[in-house]
């Protein structure tokens, strides 16, 4: 298990969402909202085209910090504004910087990008390490 210290960088997670995930995502969750799924209808309301799930953009902030910690269990808090559109087939980069660590505890300054895209922006993450 890794100990951090104010300052650290969390290791990066980098996941590039293929073209199918939007419908896989929509059927397990339940979100069948059409600017997920239908190309037409995204177009038709403004989008460039089918967009990711804002909670499998929280997902994978959630997974960065399970990876780094080494434990499911260990995400204690996560909070996070959704800021730009994520869209498939394009990489997701999550960073993460420590700014407290208090005993076993570690909070994060996170956010998720597609290139200069900042699809989450402001998050913060509670774990134990």
């Amino acid at each position: 298990m890794a100990s951090y210290q104010v300052g650290d960088s969390l290791p990066e997670l980098r996941v590039t969402p293929d073209a199918g995930l939007p419908r896989r995502y929509a059927e397990a969750s339940g979100d069948m909202n059409p600017i997920h799924i239908d190309e037409e209808f995204a177009k038709s309301v403004g989008l460039p085209g089918c967009i990711l799930h804002g909670l499998y953009s929280m997902a994978q902030v959630a997974r960065a910090h399970t990876e780094a910690a080494g434990d499911p269990l260990a995400l204690k808090r996560l909070a996070v504004q959704f800021r730009g559109m994520g869209f498939p087939e394009q990489e997701i980069r999550v960073t993460a910087t420590v700014k407290a660590v208090e005993g076993d505890r570690v909070v994060t300054a996170t956010e998720a990008a597609q290139g200069d895209n900042r699809i989450i922006r402001n998050g913060e993450a509670e774990f134990t390490a």
